[in-house]
């Protein structure tokens, strides 16, 4: 299955989660077990001879891909989570969104120094969760040597903001 027949699979919802943001619902994608699959092995293609540690993975759409690709890379899988849902001391982040902030955690001591990780999440808008996500593995030591995305809304210039030489992949890529 190519990007265009996944992007098919991606539902548009108008003015969610605030006005005149278009929420890319990814629920149907993940019911086709097609679908589903093509867009696993999609995010673990360009990064599958890259000697990766750990897939680090964004909640709450982020773990749904990031858990297989770990899985299918060999690696360890790392959550970062929305505040107050990990039960041990944590690394906070603030981190900004199209529409808003955020805060993402991640466990004190999950990433070795000098682990390889992939920031793996479900869409690449601005570029603000996967900065915070970025900033937390750095702050643990580890080095962020790629990110895969399913979906990449390009005229947010995302992309654009994430730092390091490492590949960014993106299945599918709409203009907004």
């Amino acid at each position: 299955m190519d990007a265009a027949s996944l992007a098919l699979l991606i539902r548009d919802v108008p003015d969610f989660p605030t006005a005149g943001i278009t929420f890319r619902d990814i629920t149907p994608l993940l019911a086709d077990p097609v679908g589903f699959r093509a867009a696993v092995d999609s995010l673990v293609e360009p990064v599958r001879d890259a000697e990766i540690d750990l897939v680090v993975g964004v909640e709450a759409r982020g773990f749904v891909f990031a858990a297989p690709v770990a899985h299918a890379l060999g690696a360890g899988f790392i959550p970062i989570r929305k505040p107050g849902r990990l039960p041990a001391a944590v690394d906070s982040v603030n981190y900004d969104l199209e529409y808003g902030t955020g805060v993402l955690e991640v466990h004190r001591g999950a990433i070795d120094a000098g682990a390889r990780c992939l920031v793996v999440d479900d869409v690449l808008a601005t570029g603000g969760t996967a900065l915070g996500a970025a900033s937390l593995v750095e702050r643990q030591g580890g080095d962020v040597v790629a990110w895969s995305f399913l979906l990449e809304l390009v005229s947010l210039g995302g992309r654009g903001r994430l730092p390091g030489d490492g590949p960014i992949h993106a299945t599918v890529r709409l203009e907004g």
